[in-house]
């Protein structure tokens, strides 16, 4: 598997094996929001802070990746749902690893909910995709998180580290899912996945310290890198947040010395 092991070097560091990555998705779930509106300048801005990789879906590919400037892999989203569905957290296909291949992506991702009452069809999804990109020699990245009636607490450390068993089962390359908020309970997580984990961002956070603490914990518990896009690209320096986050995934920084990039 040549090609996946190529293309995985394109979004994650060959050097630390670590990657920061930023998704900018956002705009087919909620609208052109703060942050997101011109993507030529926000993935700009993203590049020259030393992101690994950015995800987008297929229509902002040309009108909004970096051309010219730092270098930056593209992570093509393949599934998506809106806020204004009736049922939100039901994610259906809408790009295949085919269209990613033509559109130069170096990786494809995928979002499941699992939980929700169409988990059924998101699985099968997930499956096939998961076939075609290892056909294609494509990294995967398995976006999981714990959604629907039955999850009283989608940030209990047992199912997250579930979900995250389950993008590996599913034959992911890397499993994105959020933090369980202490390093201790997260390192159970990296653990039980076998292939590296990366952590989403989560709701807008209050604060920088609370932000880079975050990654730090991650980090020291294991986690290959980030996956975190509002906190990032709506930061009043999005720029400085992503170096920030670099200074602490690629060169074990303190929380310190990376507030220091910030302020």
């Amino acid at each position: 598997m040549i090609g996946k092991a190529i293309r995985l070097e394109r979004i994650i560091n060959r050097d630390t094996g670590r990657c920061v990555i930023v998704p900018m998705d956002h705009g087919m779930s909620v609208g052109p929001i703060f942050g997101i509106t011109d993507m030529k300048i926000s993935m700009a801005q993203m590049a020259d802070g030393g992101a690994n990789a950015v995800v987008v879906h297929k229509g902002i590919v040309g009108s909004g990746h970096r051309q010219s400037g730092p270098d930056m892999g593209l992570i093509v989203h393949l599934s998506a749902s809106t806020s204004l569905a009736v049922e939100p957290n039901s994610k259906t296909l809408v790009c295949s690893v085919e269209e990613a291949i033509k559109l130069g992506a170096d990786a494809v991702s995928v979002h499941i909910n699992i939980g929700d009452s169409n988990e059924k069809q998101m699985l099968e999804d997930v499956g096939k995709i998961s076939y075609k990109a290892s056909e294609w020699g494509m990294p995967l990245l398995a976006m999981v998180y714990p959604r629907g009636p039955k999850i009283d607490d989608e940030y209990d450390p047992k199912v997250i580290a579930h979900a995250a068993r389950l993008g590996a089962e599913l034959g992911a390359d890397v499993v994105k899912v959020s933090y369980t908020g202490d390093p201790e309970s997260f390192q159970n997580v990296v653990a039980g996945c076998h292939v590296p984990v990366v952590i989403a961002g989560g709701p807008k956070m209050e604060s920088d310290r609370a932000i880079l603490e975050m990654v730090k914990g991650a980090i020291d518990s294991g986690a290959v890198g980030t996956s975190i896009g509002r906190n990032v690209f709506q930061h009043k320096y999005p720029t400085k947040m992503v170096q920030a986050m670099t200074r602490i995934v690629h060169h074990n920084a303190s929380v310190e010395e990376a507030l220091a990039l910030i302020q």
